[in-house]
């Protein structure tokens, strides 16, 4: 697993640091900002790793729960249509939530989760993204209400994988963010792969 990393972008000590701050930053508007405990909805499955994290840091009462969309099924392309596959369990009607997703790329997907959100009666919608990868944006998105925008860090553009992320469900369960080499993805996709 190890040898198919073509290099190594942010190290677990890098990621562990990286998400100290943006739980303290979240702590502290929250704190200030939203009345009532808010929801942090991870997006199912590449988020699992970074919501734990996040939420073990944040120092508010607050409720977690997921939501499952997908774009890439076992892929490396976004198929640009996402679909929303979970219902939350819990009611978010009037409360603040803080949508926590692995990589915002295009952009389709996390408008989609910001308006299903909206639709269910989320007073405010803020977005923390692990990775944000702004160069192959293609969709616009606003917040809701109070809502902000966090990021861990702006990713080049590669096809990346770990801590959480993966390729084809593999990868997920590596400590740091890498980029995977060509071979390992060849013969899927005659394009360069994007994440």
């Amino acid at each position: 697993m190890e040898n198919d990393i073509q290099k190594v972008l942010w190290t677990a000590n890098e990621i562990a640091e990286r998400v100290t701050q943006l739980a303290t930053e979240l702590t502290r508007d929250l704190s200030s900002e939203v009345a009532g405990p808010p929801v942090f909805i991870g997006v199912a499955t590449g988020a699992f790793l970074f919501l734990a994290d996040l939420v073990r840091q944040v120092s508010v009462p607050l409720f977690v729960d997921t939501v499952r969309a997908s774009s890439y099924g076992l892929g490396t392309h976004s198929n640009g249509s996402p679909t929303i596959s979970d219902n939350l369990k819990l009611d978010i009607s009037a409360k603040h939530v803080v949508l926590v997703e692995d990589i915002v790329d295009t952009g389709n997907t996390v408008a989609r989760l910001i308006a299903y959100l909206e639709s269910k009666g989320a007073s405010s919608v803020s977005v923390c993204t692990f990775l944000d990868k702004p160069s192959q944006r293609k969709a616009t998105f606003n917040m809701v209400g109070k809502g902000k925008f966090y990021r861990g860090f702006e990713c080049p553009d590669y096809f990346v994988v770990g801590y959480g992320m993966d390729f084809a469900e593999l990868y997920r369960n590596l400590p740091y963010v890498g980029v995977l080499k060509p071979e390992c993805y060849k013969g899927i996709s005659d394009e360069h792969p994007k994440n």
